[in-house]
């Protein structure tokens, strides 16, 4: 079976399952990079032709730059045009005051030398801080470069619903935005997906599996304590503490145990399958470091919910606390709980 597709534009067609990339960052472990390449060849090989990664994670960029480079050695130039990169501009908290248009094709260029490329398929770019200016004119900057071709579409990062509508305002033709998205963390929900909706603009969800969470290997566990092995595993236990007691979400794993035995499928399958179905939603980003992980992705894309499944799981969700707000404003408050977590200068001076 073929994996689900989702067309962004006309012109522009995506695999509703992304292939992740950050962990191939290194912040999750050693990484081969030659087998790196080879996994993520597989993945392509095996129908999943998108791909998400940053200029901010660190050699992923060069990383996906060898694949196209080995797919067009091994199967000819033909063979990129599935292949589908999707990479951010993450400008670092310290260079947004002097934020300006050398500094953003500089960014833009070093992204398309990393990824050996003419044109960038997807960048979606993120402002850190709403006080500071500059936002719009930013992403004005790059449209300029996408009318000169080095940039197809553009997106965003973790905007909410007003500065999503700003943007389109402006004249921002936002193809996509990428934010978190999972059952314990619902805030792109309701307004947001509307607003999303009214400018034309896809989400592509990370976190579905809240770092791993939602997860069989979590069931049935006790609450675990500090420090947490990642920051991945510390920020998203973060959000289960706004989402409720351990009690609560062990109640939702329960219900999502019982659901994914009637699918014969995973608790993750069926956590990343609830994202999928919801409006305005266009992939979810999965990460996956291995060809090992085909399986659980071919698994994701044969299962649909019923109006059983969802009233189990709504009824559960019925009971969350939070997280409130709008989407990552939690994260943006830097002296917050969440906020502190976050690394705000990851790039290089252009």
């Amino acid at each position: 079976m073929s994996p689900e597709t989702h067309s962004l534009r006309k012109d522009y067609q995506i695999t509703r399952i992304i292939t992740g990339c950050w962990q191939l960052a290194g912040g999750h472990g050693e990484v081969d990079r030659v087998e790196a390449v080879n996994n993520l060849i597989a993945f392509h090989d095996a129908g999943y032709t998108t791909f998400d990664c940053a200029d901010i994670y660190t050699g992923v960029e060069d990383i996906l730059g060898q694949v196209r480079r080995q797919l067009q050695q091994q199967r000819g130039k033909e063979a990129l045009t599935r292949l589908k990169v999707h990479t951010k501009f993450v400008p670092d908290l310290d260079a947004l005051p002097r934020m300006d248009r050398a500094y953003v094709r500089g960014a833009i260029e070093r992204s398309l030398r990393r990824l050996n490329c003419e044109r960038l398929d997807l960048v979606q770019f993120h402002w850190w801080d709403y006080q500071i200016p500059g936002a719009i004119e930013t992403a004005l900057w790059l449209k300029e470069l996408q009318q000169e071709g080095k940039i197809h579409l553009i997106g965003g990062t973790n905007f909410d619903a007003k500065h999503l509508r700003a943007l389109h305002q402006a004249g921002v033709d936002l193809a996509a935005m990428q934010v978190q998205y999972s059952l314990l963390d619902e805030r792109p929900a309701g307004n947001f997906a509307a607003s999303a909706a009214e400018c034309g603009v896809a989400l592509l969800c990370y976190g579905t599996l809240a770092g791993g969470f939602l997860s069989a290997r979590w069931l049935g566990q006790r609450e675990p304590v500090e420090p947490l092995p990642n920051r991945s595993l510390t920020k998203y236990k973060l959000i289960i503490d706004e989402f409720g007691s351990w009690d609560l979400f062990q109640e939702l794993l329960a219900t999502l145990a019982s659901v994914a035995k009637r699918h014969d499928a995973s608790i993750a399958a069926i956590a990343s399958r609830y994202v999928l179905e919801q409006p305005s939603v266009g992939a979810v980003i999965i990460g996956a470091r291995s060809r090992a992980h085909l399986a659980s992705l071919e698994e994701l894309g044969r299962v649909h919910l019923t109006a059983t499944d969802l009233c189990a799981i709504k009824t559960v969700l019925a009971k969350r606390h939070g997280p409130a707000g709008e989407v990552y404003a939690l994260e943006r408050q830097r002296d917050g709980r969440h906020g502190a977590i976050m690394k705000y200068n990851l790039n290089t001076r252009i």
